[in-house]
């Protein structure tokens, strides 16, 4: 069956060929300035040429993570087009995003080509809480489905993570800064290149008092805080010129404090993530024929406590991912390339919520685990110069849910006149989470969701590009989408049962009713003037929920605004003193499914200052929501009002 699905797999990639990727300029404080350099990407699986990618991606570089004074990543991210987020209160607590409108759980992270997602979780994704900016070389933010490359939960997009490699035979670097509500954050880096050796380390630490969770107009008045420790590392060994071996890891441990749903209290959580990666690395074929082989492990444990409680632990819970992989590259001939692997995938969970009597018994983990093996092939042809078409084929068998086969394929243009015309199609698929099926609220009956979406866009070069203008239009629907159903207490709904019981009722269950579709466009522009430069990006996200014969039919998905807009300008005076503001704005929302729970439109303007001491050593300065404006991103929870920091940045 494997023999088939690879020739399959590849022989149709050269026909069809897949989910590739948009260059778009980056928006806000992010800013590549550096014009006349070839943007590479790797969130294609391949090192590709931005120019050469016909789906949309923006690529945040060093320099801009640096310029932007971020301290967590979902900062920078929702200065990106497309980009939407909700948080349960300030730094550390639930935090979603959303990538044109599908779920939060729809889009893959990936650090250092490893997926991190938590199986344990209801929706299977990634908490973007915990995700400092600590040692990130560069963010790629890939938008639309593309399970063709990265497999399950792809429907949004994927954002790929990449830390920091050695260039030099010994370099560092260090962040120290401090601000408002008694935050500090340190980070530091070592790394280098010694003989067939490439080393770096890096780690982070982060604390703050924080705020309350519950917004102050809802009664919250105690502060929730956070702190967060994370390291990173990798190293590369040559043992000879074509074969290399390569270790990555990253760990990050936080304690965040939260309210409960009715108010201030003194819940806390306790929230572990670790990765671990080794591959060996080889080329044939004087360079053209390059391979991988990889083994991966991802492990996130969460606990919650009160103290006020008899049994203070309320819930504990483990999801764990293991992962063999292998991946060929081939360069065919000139202008013809392919990729193609197969890997093996395994998740499982345990989770459970005691009672807080210590007169009812702790209750048995609920478990479950799922192994999914896939192969896919991905060809790129260039027929004609200034022409790349791409396509690809995956097949996944998943032990619940057996075959599944997911095509895509997309082109981009490349003019004379600067111009760059883009258009792609991909599909996507989501199997049911361990969570929605064998947890205290599981369904065994749930369908994967399925989704398919397409887009096309527009790129234009002016003055050496030094301006450039985009427009990009998408269109996605997903079907079989799974939601939360509540039980009220008099319901005579088979499913609100606990399975194998007759009598016992449960506060809801997991189902397949919902059929999403989410349609917009993504604008974007950017001017660098000598030491000048104007940026920003508009999105129209209309998602709505499309079930037919339902209540919500036509509403809006919850926590989706329908505009989003970002702008800033940077200046660099001549005597090393950089200027910036930004300003964020976003649309109305909705907070529920049945749209009865407004949320207002808001906008943040922000300011930052940069001086530089020497070459190597920087003092930094930013104030973020000037104007201290009122706001929030889900109903009932705080957001951080006017704050200030101020820090010292080296690199060496």
């Amino acid at each position: 069956m494997f023999r088939f699905v690879i020739r399959s797999s590849i022989s149709l990639a050269a026909i069809a060929a897949a989910a590739p990727v948009f260059a778009e300029e980056i928006p806000a404080y992010p800013t590549v300035t550096d014009d006349d350099r070839e943007i590479i990407v790797t969130a294609t699986r391949a090192e590709v040429a931005l120019d050469h990618t016909p789906a949309s991606i923006t690529v945040l570089d060093k320099a801009a993570i640096d310029r932007s004074q971020d301290i967590g990543a979902t900062e920078l991210l929702l200065r990106t087009p497309g980009v939407t987020i909700s948080r349960n209160g300030g730094y550390g607590t639930s935090t979603s995003l959303r990538i044109r409108g599908a779920e939060s759980d729809h889009t893959v992270v990936v650090i250092d080509g490893v997926k991190l997602n938590d199986p344990a979780s209801a929706g299977g994704g990634y908490n973007f809480a915990n995700l400092l900016v600590g040692d990130i070389d560069r963010i790629e933010v890939l938008r639309g489905p593309q399970s063709i490359l990265w497999g399950s939960q792809a429907i949004g997009g994927v954002v790929n993570i990449v830390t920091a490699e050695p260039h030099n035979e010994l370099e560092g670097s260090f962040d120290v800064e401090a601000g408002s509500r008694a935050t500090v954050s340190a980070r530091a880096a070592l790394g280098g290149k010694n003989g067939p050796l490439r080393w770096r380390i890096g780690g982070q630490t982060f604390t703050t008092d924080g705020i309350s969770a519950v917004a102050p107009a809802f009664g919250g008045e105690e502060k929730d805080g956070y702190r967060n420790d994370s390291i990173t590392g990798r190293a590369q060994i040559a043992l000879t010129d074509n074969l290399e071996v390569d270790l990555r890891g990253y760990h990050s441990s936080a304690r965040v404090g939260f309210d409960s749903t009715r108010g201030d209290s003194e819940d806390y959580g306790l929230n572990s993530e670790t990765l671990g990666y080794v591959g060996v690395n080889f080329a044939l074929l004087e360079g053209r024929f390059r391979n991988r082989l990889a083994y991966s492990r991802t492990e996130t444990e969460r606990d919650n406590f009160n103290p006020t409680r008899e049994r203070p632990q309320s819930f504990e819970s483990e999801g764990i991912n293991t992962r063999w992989e292998y991946q060929g590259s081939f360069d065919l001939t000139r202008g013809i390339a392919a990729i193609f692997g197969v890997e093996n995938e395994r998740a499982r969970f345990l989770s459970r919520s005691p009672s807080a009597s210590l007169a009812t018994p702790v209750p048995a983990f609920a478990t479950g685990e799922t192994e999914a093996t896939s192969a896919y092939g991905q060809v790129s042809v260039e027929p004609i110069d200034g022409l790349t078409i791409d396509g690809g084929i995956r097949y996944d068998d998943h032990s619940r849910y057996g075959g599944q086969t997911l095509l895509a394929v997309g082109g981009v243009w490349r003019l004379p006149t600067g111009t760059i015309l883009r258009a792609s199609y991909g599909e996507g698929f989501k199997a049911p989470t361990l969570y929605q099926l064998y947890s205290d609220y599981g369904n065994l009956a749930l369908d994967p969701e399925d989704a398919h979406g397409w887009e096309a866009g527009v790129e234009q070069h002016l003055f050496t590009r030094k301006l450039t203008l985009a427009a990009t239009w998408f269109d996605r629907t997903t079907t079989n989408q799974i939601i939360y159903n509540s039980c009220p207490a008099t319901s005579t709904d088979p499913l609100c049962l606990v399975p194998g019981s007759t009598t016992e009722q449960r506060w809801g269950f997991y189902s397949n009713v919902s059929r999403g579709e989410a349609h917009g466009i993504e604008a974007t522009a950017a001017l660098h003037f000598g030491k000048l430069t104007l940026d920003g990006n508009y999105s129209w996200i209309v998602a709505e929920d499309r079930s037919p014969g339902t209540a919500n039919f036509g509403n809006w998905l919850p926590r989706r605004p329908r505009n989003a807009a970002n702008a800033s300008v940077s200046y660099a005076l001549p005597f090393g003193l950089d200027l910036g503001a930004a300003v964020r704005w976003s649309g109305s929302s909705f907070d529920d499914a049945a749209n009865t729970n407004r949320l207002d439109a808001y906008t943040l303007v922000d300011l930052r200052a940069e001086y530089r001491i020497s070459d190597s050593v920087s003092l930094f300065g930013r104030a973020e929501n000037l104007f201290d404006e009122e706001y929030m991103t889900a109903y009932r929870y705080g957001t951080l009002g006017r704050s200030f920091y101020a820090g010292l940045r080296g690199r060496f």
